[in-house]
Protein backbone atom coordinates (compact mmCIF):
# COMPACT_ATOMS: atom_id res chain seq x y z
CA UNK A 1 0.00 0.00 0.00
CA UNK A 2 1.39 3.41 -0.90
CA UNK A 3 2.39 5.70 1.93
CA UNK A 4 -0.29 8.29 2.64
CA UNK A 5 0.91 11.85 2.16
CA UNK A 6 -0.58 14.79 4.03
CA UNK A 7 -1.70 17.35 1.47
CA UNK A 8 -1.93 20.67 3.25
CA UNK A 9 -4.13 22.13 0.50
CA UNK A 10 -6.61 19.30 1.03
CA UNK A 11 -6.54 19.85 4.80
CA UNK A 12 -7.21 23.57 4.33
CA UNK A 13 -9.98 22.79 1.85
CA UNK A 14 -11.63 20.37 4.31
CA UNK A 15 -11.37 22.87 7.17
CA UNK A 16 -13.12 25.57 5.12
CA UNK A 17 -15.54 23.24 3.30
CA UNK A 18 -18.53 24.26 5.43
CA UNK A 19 -18.43 28.07 5.82
CA UNK A 20 -19.00 29.53 9.27
CA UNK A 21 -21.78 32.07 9.68
CA UNK A 22 -21.26 35.49 11.21
CA UNK A 23 -22.42 34.47 14.69
CA UNK A 24 -19.92 31.60 14.89
CA UNK A 25 -17.16 33.82 13.47
CA UNK A 26 -17.89 36.45 16.13
CA UNK A 27 -17.90 33.80 18.87
CA UNK A 28 -14.54 32.57 17.57
CA UNK A 29 -13.18 36.13 17.82
CA UNK A 30 -14.40 36.36 21.42
CA UNK A 31 -12.74 33.03 22.19
CA UNK A 32 -9.46 34.43 20.89
CA UNK A 33 -9.82 37.47 23.16
CA UNK A 34 -10.50 35.24 26.16
CA UNK A 35 -7.60 32.94 25.39
CA UNK A 36 -9.85 29.99 24.53
CA UNK A 37 -9.01 27.66 21.65
CA UNK A 38 -12.34 26.38 20.28
CA UNK A 39 -12.84 23.45 17.96
CA UNK A 40 -12.02 24.24 14.32
CA UNK A 41 -14.57 24.70 11.54
CA UNK A 42 -14.37 21.13 10.22
CA UNK A 43 -14.60 19.65 13.71
CA UNK A 44 -17.52 21.91 14.51
CA UNK A 45 -19.33 20.84 11.34
CA UNK A 46 -18.75 17.22 12.34
CA UNK A 47 -20.21 17.85 15.80
CA UNK A 48 -23.31 19.30 14.15
CA UNK A 49 -23.62 16.19 11.96
CA UNK A 50 -23.19 13.90 14.98
CA UNK A 51 -25.88 15.78 16.89
CA UNK A 52 -28.23 15.48 13.92
CA UNK A 53 -27.39 11.83 13.22
CA UNK A 54 -28.08 10.82 16.82
CA UNK A 55 -31.30 12.85 16.88
CA UNK A 56 -29.84 14.47 19.98
CA UNK A 57 -32.30 15.82 22.53
CA UNK A 58 -29.79 15.91 25.39
CA UNK A 59 -26.12 16.84 24.97
CA UNK A 60 -23.49 17.36 27.66
CA UNK A 61 -20.48 19.56 26.92
CA UNK A 62 -17.33 19.81 29.02
CA UNK A 63 -15.73 23.17 28.26
CA UNK A 64 -18.19 25.89 27.22
CA UNK A 65 -15.49 28.24 25.98
CA UNK A 66 -17.00 31.20 24.16
CA UNK A 67 -19.82 29.09 22.69
CA UNK A 68 -18.37 28.04 19.32
CA UNK A 69 -18.85 24.31 19.84
CA UNK A 70 -22.19 24.94 21.56
CA UNK A 71 -23.49 26.76 18.49
CA UNK A 72 -22.52 23.82 16.31
CA UNK A 73 -24.07 21.29 18.69
CA UNK A 74 -27.32 23.23 19.05
CA UNK A 75 -27.43 23.63 15.28
CA UNK A 76 -27.67 19.87 14.85
CA UNK A 77 -29.82 18.96 17.84
CA UNK A 78 -33.56 18.39 17.84
CA UNK A 79 -35.62 21.59 17.98
CA UNK A 80 -36.51 20.90 21.62
CA UNK A 81 -33.04 19.62 22.55
CA UNK A 82 -31.19 20.95 25.59
CA UNK A 83 -27.43 21.48 25.81
CA UNK A 84 -25.92 21.14 29.29
CA UNK A 85 -22.55 22.86 29.20
CA UNK A 86 -20.01 23.02 32.02
CA UNK A 87 -17.11 25.43 32.43
CA UNK A 88 -15.08 26.59 35.40
CA UNK A 89 -14.74 30.10 33.92
CA UNK A 90 -17.81 32.30 34.33
CA UNK A 91 -16.44 34.83 31.83
CA UNK A 92 -16.40 32.14 29.14
CA UNK A 93 -20.01 31.27 29.81
CA UNK A 94 -21.07 34.90 29.65
CA UNK A 95 -19.48 35.10 26.20
CA UNK A 96 -21.22 31.86 25.17
CA UNK A 97 -24.59 33.16 26.37
CA UNK A 98 -24.04 36.28 24.27
CA UNK A 99 -23.31 34.10 21.23
CA UNK A 100 -26.41 31.97 21.81
CA UNK A 101 -28.56 35.08 22.13
CA UNK A 102 -27.13 36.48 18.89
CA UNK A 103 -28.01 33.19 17.19
CA UNK A 104 -31.62 33.47 18.40
CA UNK A 105 -31.35 30.39 20.60
CA UNK A 106 -33.93 30.38 23.40
CA UNK A 107 -32.58 30.26 26.96
CA UNK A 108 -34.66 27.12 27.53
CA UNK A 109 -32.42 25.25 25.08
CA UNK A 110 -29.28 25.39 27.16
CA UNK A 111 -28.23 24.96 30.76
CA UNK A 112 -24.92 26.50 31.81
CA UNK A 113 -23.24 25.11 34.92
CA UNK A 114 -20.31 27.07 36.30
CA UNK A 115 -17.95 24.69 38.08
CA UNK A 116 -15.48 21.86 37.83
CA UNK A 117 -16.69 19.20 35.40
CA UNK A 118 -15.04 16.53 37.54
CA UNK A 119 -17.50 17.51 40.28
CA UNK A 120 -20.51 18.32 38.09
CA UNK A 121 -20.61 15.29 35.76
CA UNK A 122 -21.12 12.70 38.54
CA UNK A 123 -24.34 14.53 39.44
CA UNK A 124 -25.83 14.10 35.95
CA UNK A 125 -28.13 11.18 35.22
CA UNK A 126 -26.94 7.80 33.91
CA UNK A 127 -27.79 6.99 30.30
CA UNK A 128 -29.63 10.27 29.79
CA UNK A 129 -27.49 11.83 27.04
CA UNK A 130 -27.29 11.30 23.29
CA UNK A 131 -23.94 13.03 22.85
CA UNK A 132 -21.09 14.12 25.11
CA UNK A 133 -18.42 16.52 23.84
CA UNK A 134 -15.20 17.15 25.75
CA UNK A 135 -12.83 20.07 25.11
CA UNK A 136 -11.30 21.13 28.41
CA UNK A 137 -8.32 20.50 30.70
CA UNK A 138 -6.44 17.62 29.08
CA UNK A 139 -5.04 16.17 32.30
CA UNK A 140 -8.60 15.33 33.44
CA UNK A 141 -9.73 13.67 30.20
CA UNK A 142 -9.57 10.20 31.80
CA UNK A 143 -12.15 11.30 34.38
CA UNK A 144 -14.38 12.81 31.70
CA UNK A 145 -14.09 9.62 29.63
CA UNK A 146 -15.47 7.37 32.36
CA UNK A 147 -18.24 9.84 33.15
CA UNK A 148 -19.14 10.21 29.47
CA UNK A 149 -19.60 6.45 29.03
CA UNK A 150 -21.88 6.42 32.07
CA UNK A 151 -23.92 9.39 30.83
CA UNK A 152 -24.48 8.07 27.30
CA UNK A 153 -27.46 6.03 26.24
CA UNK A 154 -26.79 2.98 24.04
CA UNK A 155 -26.08 4.35 20.55
CA UNK A 156 -24.94 7.67 21.99
CA UNK A 157 -21.66 9.25 20.94
CA UNK A 158 -18.73 10.77 22.82
CA UNK A 159 -16.24 13.11 21.14
CA UNK A 160 -12.91 14.40 22.48
CA UNK A 161 -11.19 17.36 20.83
CA UNK A 162 -7.39 17.73 20.58
CA UNK A 163 -6.91 13.97 20.36
CA UNK A 164 -3.76 14.39 18.21
CA UNK A 165 -2.49 17.32 20.30
CA UNK A 166 -0.42 19.31 17.81
CA UNK A 167 0.93 16.12 16.20
CA UNK A 168 2.55 15.08 19.49
CA UNK A 169 0.36 12.04 20.29
CA UNK A 170 1.61 10.14 17.24
CA UNK A 171 5.26 10.74 18.20
CA UNK A 172 6.34 8.26 20.93
CA UNK A 173 9.26 10.52 21.83
CA UNK A 174 6.83 13.16 23.14
CA UNK A 175 6.26 12.46 26.85
CA UNK A 176 4.85 15.68 28.32
CA UNK A 177 1.88 15.24 30.66
CA UNK A 178 -0.88 16.36 28.26
CA UNK A 179 0.43 14.23 25.40
CA UNK A 180 0.71 11.12 27.58
CA UNK A 181 -2.84 11.60 28.90
CA UNK A 182 -4.25 11.98 25.39
CA UNK A 183 -2.27 9.02 24.06
CA UNK A 184 -3.49 6.85 26.94
CA UNK A 185 -7.05 8.08 26.40
CA UNK A 186 -6.95 7.00 22.78
CA UNK A 187 -5.76 3.52 23.73
CA UNK A 188 -8.40 3.22 26.47
CA UNK A 189 -11.24 4.24 24.15
CA UNK A 190 -9.92 1.97 21.38
CA UNK A 191 -9.79 -1.03 23.71
CA UNK A 192 -13.06 -0.37 25.55
CA UNK A 193 -15.50 -3.15 24.60
CA UNK A 194 -18.40 -0.83 25.39
CA UNK A 195 -17.44 1.51 22.55
CA UNK A 196 -16.98 1.61 18.76
CA UNK A 197 -14.16 4.14 18.20
CA UNK A 198 -12.64 6.21 15.41
CA UNK A 199 -9.81 8.74 15.49
CA UNK A 200 -10.28 11.44 12.87
CA UNK A 201 -7.52 13.81 11.67
CA UNK A 202 -9.88 16.78 11.82
CA UNK A 203 -8.35 19.99 13.15
CA UNK A 204 -6.22 18.96 16.13
CA UNK A 205 -7.74 15.47 16.07
CA UNK A 206 -11.24 14.35 17.08
CA UNK A 207 -11.62 11.04 18.91
CA UNK A 208 -15.19 9.78 18.60
CA UNK A 209 -16.87 6.62 19.84
CA UNK A 210 -20.39 5.22 19.84
CA UNK A 211 -21.65 3.36 22.90
CA UNK A 212 -22.77 -0.16 22.09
Amino acid sequence: MADAMVNLDSVAYAESFVPEDEVIATARDRARELGCVPIGPAGGALLRVLAAATGAHAVAEVGTGAGVSGLYLLGGMAADGVLTTVDVEGENQRAAKEAFTEAGIAATRYRMINGSAAEVLPRLRDGAYDLVFVDADKTTYAVYYEQAVRLLRPGGVVAFDNALWHDRVADPAQRDADTVVLRDLGKAVRDDKRLLPALLPVGDGLLVAAKR
